[in-house]
């Protein structure tokens, strides 16, 4: 949809992970405006209610429209692994619970999966990205991504964050934590949906 406003000059991104914020840095340099996290306004953590990855996004994205007054990213990812029936899924970040680390979360993650072959280890990496243009956009803006891969058993790699080192991708044959991180930018399931969303933006605001 062809938008009759400018390009916005600020966009706030709806994400307080450190991890996220930097690749979304990398991945928007190519977008011409400021992106700012949603910590400089103090923006309260919005409740991920919802019961898949795309209402999730929704929800933060609208929550830091309302609370900065700026259009927002908001993104909702996960892991999925097909032996555990799609968990941790959207649960990914707090899968070993609230307060969990990564550390907690690969731990659990590796439990779950003790004693099966690598044949009944395969997962994905899935991101939902949303962008509304105000907090109450009736026609956000909602592209997805997904990587395919399997989950080894023990971490590799010090690169990335959340469960990169237990993320085995066969046709690189090493970990996403082992990855260049341009590459891993350009094969990622948030890259893929990144890319997505940067042609919608370019196709509205050009």
């Amino acid at each position: 949809m062809k938008s009759n406003s400018p390009a916005p000059a600020k966009i706030v991104l709806a994400s307080g992970n450190k991890g996220k914020l930097k690749e979304f840095a990398e991945l928007l340099t190519q977008w011409q405006c400021e992106v700012l996290p949603q910590s400089v306004f103090d923006t309260p953590e919005a409740a991920e209610t919802e019961d898949s990855f795309v209402g999730n996004a929704l929800l933060k994205a609208h929550n830091a429209a309302h609370h900065t007054g700026l259009p927002a990213i908001a993104d909702d990812s996960g892991l999925e692994v097909d032996a555990l029936d799609g968990a941790p899924g959207i649960f990914s970040a707090r899968y070993a619970g609230e307060s969990a680390t990564d550390k907690d979360n690969n731990f659990k993650l590796l439990e779950a999966l003790a004693g099966l072959p690598d044949s009944q280890r395969s997962a994905r990496f899935r991101c939902v990205l949303v962008y509304v243009r105000h907090w109450q956009d009736p026609q956000p803006i909602i592209c997805e991504g997904s990587w395919e891969g399997r989950i080894i058993e023990q971490p590799s790699g010090e690169q990335g964050f959340g469960y990169d080192p237990l993320f085995f991708l066969d046709e690189q044959g090493c970990t996403s934590a082992e990855l260049p991180r341009a590459l891993k930018n350009q094969l990622s399931h948030r890259g893929k949906a990144m890319q997505l969303l940067l042609a919608e933006l370019h196709r509205e605001y050009t």
